[in-house]
């Protein structure tokens, strides 16, 4: 399959010590030609951790995939009625990691 022309739309979720590993994953995306919509829950959108701020974070998401991050309900809302995404992923899902 090839993911070139598709809308993706990949969600960073609260497992921050693999957001490195997960924007890793998401420029392998991009090199694929996808347009990727980034999602981020409200903790990883607004909390700095030991890991990085999320500021930063925002800003090298937004600078690699070229489009602002959904970060409220309210602009997460439409995604589904709207089918705004041909495919959704959660990178990182949390489970126990080993940081």
């Amino acid at each position: 399959m090839t993911l070139e022309g598709k809308n993706i739309g990949y969600v960073f979720t609260g497992s921050f010590c693999t957001f490195r590993k997960s924007i890793e994953e998401l420029k392998n995306i991009i090199k694929q030609k996808a347009n990727v919509i980034p999602i981020m829950s409200f903790n990883s959108y607004n909390e700095d951790t030991k890991f990085g701020k999320a500021q930063d974070f925002i800003k090298e998401i937004e600078d690699i995939t070229g489009n602002k991050i959904i970060h409220t309900i309210q602009d997460a809302e439409p995604i589904g009625p709207k089918h705004l995404t041909d495919i959704m992923i959660v990178c990182p899902a949390s489970r126990k990691y080993n940081c």
